[in-house]
């Protein structure tokens, strides 16, 4: 059975389903339910949405599970409406308007689906829910089991990464396997580090690149789920493991679980892009956030590879006069080597 493609890694979610210690009872519980759910996102292409003739406003929707699994659950809050005092639908809500907020005041884009799609989303899913995910159509947020990890909405990084997969799918198509389905996880990493960034006005250089920081709770040795600047480092704990994901192609991790790997070998793209933020220096998503949004939007494969990847990034940074740094950002983690690095007469 295929596991859910949500921001916790099935590996992780395995790990805690196998814990005995009657500490982590309702957390391994959690865990067990999660991996037997199916929802997922990626892995197809919606049809290309034309913009309309005139700017669409942010639209918003919220709505309350209840504890219950059946979508979309009972509305709570839309477009306009004033706080709800439930910190769950209120983060969702806002992090809904950040995310917009990059798309639409840095790239121009309207919404997910560059037509104004309404952003749309449930909190309180199921009991004691361990994951957060894109469903195609709207996301979906669990409250955590309590042991392990918190709610869902508490992280800004998971709310952008889960609604940049729709971005991804109104755009690039990326399939959800392999190389192509690791450059998925990646680019969604990417634009939920950027919402962050963007969000609290956060250079390259002051940022954190941690993606689901303030998920864990206190009983866990860990930052986050997965560190875009030092892959491998998010989380070190003596009940979880350690964070398995490689930083270059030498340790690429070769496997049929978690739709090959995708969110293990997504710390290798990760890297690049954090490569060539810091490389440039200044705000992410402005030059590196622009060079990738734009590989998105030109011809790249639904099943691209690291390095078919990669040189459309190149391609993309002649144009901001940025490609010697995109080029050696690749080299680094190993999708190229000097030699076979694509030739530039500038950059």
């Amino acid at each position: 059975m295929e596991t859910i493609r949500g921001i916790v890694p099935p590996y992780l979610l395995r790990q805690i389903a196998s814990l005995e210690d009657d500490r982590y009872a309702t957390a391994a519980r959690a865990a067990q339910h999660a991996l037997s759910e199916r929802p997922g996102h990626g892995g197809h292409r919606h049809p290309s949405a034309r913009p309309p003739a005139a700017d669409t406003p942010l639209r918003r929707r919220v709505s309350d599970a209840e504890n219950r699994t059946e979508l979309p659950g009972r509305v709570v809050r839309s477009e306009g409406d004033p706080p709800t005092g439930d910190v769950a639908v209120d983060e969702a809500y806002d992090g809904f308007g950040a995310t917009d907020g990059l798309l639409r005041s840095v790239y121009g884009r309207q919404s997910i689906d560059d037509a104004g799609l309404t952003l749309a989303g449930t909190v309180h899913y199921g009991v004691a829910y361990d994951n957060a995910f894109w469903d195609g159509s709207q996301m979906v947020f669990g409250d955590g089991d309590g042991e392990i990890f918190g709610r869902f909405t508490a992280s800004l990084s998971v709310i952008g990464h889960e609604l940049a997969h729709g971005v991804v799918e109104y755009t690039a198509g990326l399939v959800y396997r392999d190389q192509s389905g690791a450059l998925n996880e990646s680019v969604a990493d990417v634009f939920g580090a950027l919402v962050e960034q963007h969000a609290a006005g956060q250079s390259a250089d002051e940022a954190s690149w941690l993606i689901g920081e303030g998920l864990f709770t206190e009983a866990v040795q860990g930052r986050a789920l997965r560190s875009m600047s030092a892959p491998g480092t998010a989380y070190d704990d003596d009940v979880l493991g350690k964070d398995p994901q490689p930083a270059h192609m030498d340790d690429f991790v070769e496997t049929t679980q978690d739709s090959g790997g995708v969110h293990l070998n997504s710390g290798i793209p990760n890297k690049a892009f954090h490569l060539v933020a810091t490389g440039l220096g200044g705000n992410a998503w402005e030059v590196a956030g622009r060079i990738w949004y734009e590989t998105l939007l030109g011809d790249l494969s639904p099943r691209a590879t690291f390095e078919q990847f990669a040189r459309a990034t190149v391609a993309v940074a002649e144009n901001h006069d940025a490609a010697d740094v995109v080029r050696s950002a690749w080299q680094s983690v190993g999708v190229w080597t000097e030699s076979t690095s694509p030739s530039s007469s500038s950059g």
